[in-house]
């Protein structure tokens, strides 16, 4: 480890991490179990529409990997389109879910926690 690194560097391998059920799906989760790390990262696989809800403390980042045509990531009530290669930065708040089949990449942070999700 570099003398500036304060932890040492973690490695995932999503494929070999158990899906479970979410809001959105099925995520694979991968850091929130990391102590001190910065963010976790989910590959979350969502086969119909996700159920609508927000966090109070985490902002999540999702990045399209793949979707069929017509998806839309749905924030505060407005549909916007997504693609693979779109991103959407969802700040804490934000009543959000996907529409649409997709894969996306989830950056959450700070990392995951299930206390955290929050639904009207």
């Amino acid at each position: 480890m570099s003398a500036a690194a304060t932890r040492p560097p973690a490695v995932a391998d999503l494929d070999r991490i158990a899906p479970v059920h979410c809001p959105c799906g099925w995520a694979r989760r991968a850091f929130a179990d990391v102590p001190g790390a910065p963010v976790s990262v989910h590959r979350v696989e969502i086969r119909e529409d996700a159920r609508l809800h927000y966090h109070k403390v985490q902002t999540e980042t999702y990045y399209v990997l793949e979707c069929e045509a017509g998806a839309a990531v749905e924030l505060d009530g407005e549909r916007v389109p997504v693609r693979p290669g779109v991103a959407v930065m969802i700040p804490p708040g934000v009543r959000h879910r996907a529409v649409g089949r997709m894969t996306i990449l989830n950056v959450v942070a700070p990392p995951f926690d299930p206390a955290d999700e929050w639904y009207d």
